[in-house]
């Protein structure tokens, strides 16, 4: 089937008269994209990247968390052993913090 109208997405570069010739003669246009990727897809890089980024600041931030929470719960384990005294069950009896020698 001959086609006698350029096809919408033929390549601006190709003159009329060349496409024309080509068409009255039979011969194929061959049309050549050069399609050059960029030279390192840091894309495939940064996203692993960042998800590791993440997921180690998650953890650091977790970690944190946990020692002040072990910070607090030691102070109010001493707090609660100094104002309780000592504290006896069954003959046994635990002195959980040392008393003041005046």
């Amino acid at each position: 089937m001959r086609q006698h109208t350029p096809p919408g997405q033929i390549a601006p570069h190709i003159p009329a008269d060349v496409f024309q010739h080509a068409q009255a003669t039979g011969q194929p246009v061959v049309v050549v994209v050069q399609h050059t990727p960029p030279a390192f897809p840091w894309q495939r890089l940064l996203i692993p990247f960042a998800i590791a980024g993440a997921a180690a600041l998650g953890t650091w931030g977790v970690v944190a968390a946990l020692c002040w929470l072990m910070d607090v719960a030691a102070h109010t384990a001493t707090v609660i052993g100094a104002a309780a005294g000592p504290i006896g069950a069954g003959g046994i009896t635990l002195k959980l913090a040392r008393g003041k020698d005046t």
